[in-house]
């Protein structure tokens, strides 16, 4: 998965870039800003959406870092206290899915196609 962040009022210049690459996050960075790298840091993310939360409960969910939810939580939160706004954009994915495939547990699988790898 791939994410570039920019500021609101200039969408033509990328500030940077993140990418979700198995299980890791990773910033490039295009025009050095204050604080850029803390972005993707590996740490839990707060987020008030109700699709996160368990069945039955109210209030924020907490997501740990490791899966690609939390990529999306943490820049979607992250982002805009640092004057910036983030768009996803497809990468590249081949392959597809492969039945053959079925010795991967399901969020491997879902993994490798968000990534974009072909790679067993």
């Amino acid at each position: 998965m791939r994410a570039e962040l920019y500021r609101p009022d200039d969408p033509d210049v990328v500030v940077a870039t993140a990418i979700w690459n198995r299980g890791r996050a990773e910033l490039e960075v295009h025009v050095p800003t204050d604080a850029i790298e803390s972005i993707t840091r590996p740490a839990p993310v707060v987020t008030e959406d109700p699709s996160r939360r368990r069945l039955g409960t109210h209030g924020p969910a907490v997501l740990q870092p490791g899966d690609v939810e939390w990529f999306v939580a943490a820049l979607e939160t992250r982002a805009p206290t640092l004057g910036l706004k983030v768009r996803f954009v497809p990468g590249r994915i081949e392959g597809g899915w492969d039945p053959a495939s079925q010795y991967r547990r399901f969020e491997e699988q879902v993994e490798r196609l968000a990534s974009g790898s072909d790679r067993p």
